[in-house]
């Protein structure tokens, strides 16, 4: 069979290495691979009519192509946040524009994404994402074509898996980074506030808040009092024998009856980009308790640089399972953990929207604070 793996939406560490898992063994079973560039992009802007068009948009894979990639975070197929279903119409390929004249408003173009399929002549896709990228691979399979489904995000949010590729090394990253930036804290006596990627789940900020030993810790799922937390921050800072406290804090979080703070235009998926509340949050608490603060926003240094080790090995025995069902031709799944242990579920997993924490179980919603009193039967990642 001909395989094409794409990767889309936000990259992670550990992309690379599943990568290379899925040519290694797909070549060993004497199956072709194609790479397609940019996610979905890669189909949408391919132009069967077009010769020079498939050096843009395909990369044959074999096993020199990609005997190093797994050395390096990011993806060497690159990524997008492309949505062939929702295509603004000025934003449409240009030698498809002449079919959409007269249309308004996102045009599906998931017709021509099946007919480029067909004349690359894949067999089976593999899409490489989250819950937007793998809910379009659950699409294209509704529409009759084999998919198998690999799910990474650094927010670990895909329901239906314990695990995504990702999150093991931006969790390690996050408290690197949270220990390191203690020093300027504590040397300036401030409150040190650190923003997280976590648009829907506030798992980034809960798990590295917990294990760095953050002072207070603010999710998405729950709005936060400023006043209150500020509070809670000067006792913690007084408290303190070097003076200081430091507190993290989701990008997707929001105070009471406050909103999310968003900027720029939606992608093709309706996300606009976050980013802010902590900026936000740190010149509000220096205003009420007359502290300075410090804020960091770690953004994208959270998914940067090569993965840990857990992430190479659930990305490379995603990627072996992933071959195990191609050769036993089962498709429409997505690759999962469930119970430490490795299985498959439903393509369509995705689709059920973005899994949160348990805020019941893992957090103290008075003191901002994670909750891990009872740790016996819980999951490894403890939501």
């Amino acid at each position: 069979m001909r395989i094409g793996i794409l990767t889309g939406g936000g990259d992670v560490p550990g992309l690379n290495p599943a990568i290379k898992t899925l040519v290694q063994r797909a070549l060993d079973s004497g199956h072709e691979a194609l790479g397609i560039r940019r996610g979905w992009h890669g189909l949408l802007y391919y132009n069967p009519e077009d010769p020079t068009s498939f050096d843009e948009h395909i990369l044959p894979l074999n096993k020199r192509v990609v005997r190093t990639i797994d050395r390096t975070g990011g993806t060497f197929l690159h990524t997008s946040r492309t949505n062939p279903s929702k295509v603004p119409v000025d934003g449409a390929p240009d030698f498809l524009k002449s079919g959409l004249t007269g249309q308004q408003g996102p045009v599906d173009l998931t017709a021509h994404v099946l007919k480029v399929l067909d004349s690359l002549e894949i067999d089976v896709l593999v899409p490489i994402g989250g819950e937007d990228t793998l809910g379009y691979g659950a699409r294209i399979h509704r529409e009759g074509f084999p998919v198998v489904a690999l799910p990474k995000t650094m927010d670990n949010d895909i329901p239906g898996t314990d695990y995504c590729i990702g999150f093991s090394t931006a969790i390690t990253l996050s408290v690197h980074a949270i220990n390191q930036i203690r020093s300027a804290v504590g040397s300036h006596e401030r409150i040190g506030v650190v923003e997280l990627f976590g648009r829907h789940s506030g798992a980034t900020s809960l798990v590295a808040g917990y294990l760095s030993g953050a002072d207070r810790v603010i999710i998405s799922e729950v709005p936060f009092d400023t006043q209150r937390l500020a509070e809670f921050l000067v006792v913690d800072r007084a408290e303190n024998p070097s003076h200081y406290a430091i507190m993290t804090i989701s990008e997707g979080a929001q105070e009471v009856e406050g909103d999310v703070v968003q900027v720029g235009e939606a992608d093709m998926f309706g996300h606009r980009k976050l980013g802010g509340i902590g900026s936000e949050t740190a010149d509000k608490i220096k205003r009420l308790t007359g502290v300075n603060t410090s804020f960091q926003q770690l953004g994208y240094l959270m998914r940067s640089g090569p993965p840990d080790a857990l992430d190479l090995m659930v990305a490379s025995n995603y990627a072996n399972l992933a071959l195990d069902l191609i050769n036993e031709r089962k498709f429409g799944y997505m690759v999962a953990l469930k119970d430490g242990k490795y299985t498959y579920i439903s393509a369509d997993s995705p689709s059920a929207g973005a899994r949160s924490i348990d805020v019941d179980e893992f957090y103290d919603v008075e003191a901002y604070r994670p909750k891990m009193k009872q740790i016996l039967n819980k999951p490894m990642y403890l939501y």
